[in-house]
């Protein structure tokens, strides 16, 4: 399953808005450091309407979505890159995630205490990712020296000195890794380091109630580092999500209406930290189930039915397939197959995103 890791400064909101991610998640939020100590983990669905369209359609039985899951990591610290605030065991637990979310304080409160003794949101971006660019520096130089030795009998050992070599410029320069264009085969040989700067992050931009709607000064800051980062930037309210997981459902679409929004920040980070990682979605539906299954852009159907089962993938014959909007235009699957939008599709084909799939396959 695909891990998205919660990070940021003590005190920003990372545990409480982990809390309203995962409804039943037992973190516990509190306003001191190092609340968080082991990383709690929590698994969401991916919000995706067209899962009850189908349904309706297929009548089935039962809608299971597409999933991710949330890491929420102790709060990082200035020096943590060095060890300070037990940093080198949360930034190995940042090495293990697909995406990074990074939880940025931009509400005043005074009842909750900042760590640096004021909000600054630029500051604040600047402190993680330095700590995480020195953990990433360190790391680069140890390879490098290691490399420099097998680099004078092996040919891939030059290769990899190149690119890491590139890649300490960068950081020195005060870049992060994923500002460093590489080449499909050189992001296989960097892969295995697990460079903290080279996970693609969304800024999780964290306002209060009456800011949710407008946003503020302070999420225009974000923004703005968003663009020379490379990053996305959703805002957020943890405490107005933390309030909405205790009301009843009927009574959510109320609440947010009267803070001026559709739907609260936690949908738009889901479906964005989705989006971030270059993932599509195809369904599977009907009588007994309609199914998200999350496969990477670029798959073929043979891989996408391997998503599934190995089965499917080893034993491909072909896939029996139909856009989303055709099927839902149609009405139905029969009506889509009179219509000739149901296509049969073959070992080359590229799954689109929103196509409806059934699989024929050897077993």
């Amino acid at each position: 399953m695909l891990r998205a890791g919660i990070v940021g400064l003590p005190n920003v909101g990372k545990s409480t808005l982990f809390n309203a991610v995962v409804a039943n998640a037992k973190a516990q939020a509190a306003n001191f450091p190092f609340c968080t100590i082991e990383p709690n983990v929590g698994v969401v669905a991916v919000p995706d309407q067209r899962l009850q369209v189908l349904a309706q359609i297929s009548e089935s039985a039962e809608i299971v979505p597409a999933r991710i899951e949330f890491v929420d990591i102790a709060g990082l610290v200035k020096g943590a890159s060095k060890g300070e605030g037990l940093g080198n065991q949360f930034l190995a637990n940042i090495r293990e995630v697909d995406a990074i979310v990074h939880v940025v304080r931009c509400f005043e409160n005074d009842d909750i205490i900042h760590v640096s003794g004021s909000v600054d949101p630029v500051r604040d971006i600047e402190v993680i990712n330095l700590e995480l660019a020195l953990s990433d520096l360190a790391q680069i130089e140890r390879r490098i020296e290691r490399t420099r030795k097998q680099a004078k009998t092996s040919k891939e050992a030059q290769v990899e000195l190149v690119i890491l070599e590139k890649l300490q410029v960068a950081l020195n320069e005060g870049k992060q890794a994923r500002q460093v264009a590489l080449t499909d085969e050189e992001e296989v040989i960097v892969k295995p380091l697990g460079l903290l700067t080279r996970k693609p992050v969304i800024y999780a931009a964290n306002v209060s109630e009456d800011d949710l709607a407008t946003g503020n000064a302070w999420v225009e800051q974000v923004r703005a580092v968003a663009v020379q980062d490379q990053a996305q930037v959703v805002v957020v309210s943890a405490q107005v999500e933390s309030e909405l997981i205790e009301l009843p459902e009927a009574d959510r679409a109320e609440f947010l209406e009267s803070l001026g929004v559709e739907e609260g920040g936690l949908q738009s980070l889901i479906q964005a930290t989705y989006e971030l990682l270059g993932l599509r979605t195809y369904f599977t539906t009907g009588p007994k189930e309609t199914r998200a299954w999350t496969i990477k852009a670029g798959m073929l159907a043979p891989q996408a039915a391997g998503v599934i089962h190995t089965d499917f993938e080893r034993g491909f014959i072909r896939a029996e397939t139909v856009a989303y909007e055709d099927l839902v235009t149609a009405g139905s699957m029969n009506a889509a197959k009179e219509k000739g939008l149901v296509r049969s599709e073959g070992k080359e084909y590229l799954v689109q995103e929103g196509d409806v799939m059934l699989f024929r396959f050897n077993v």
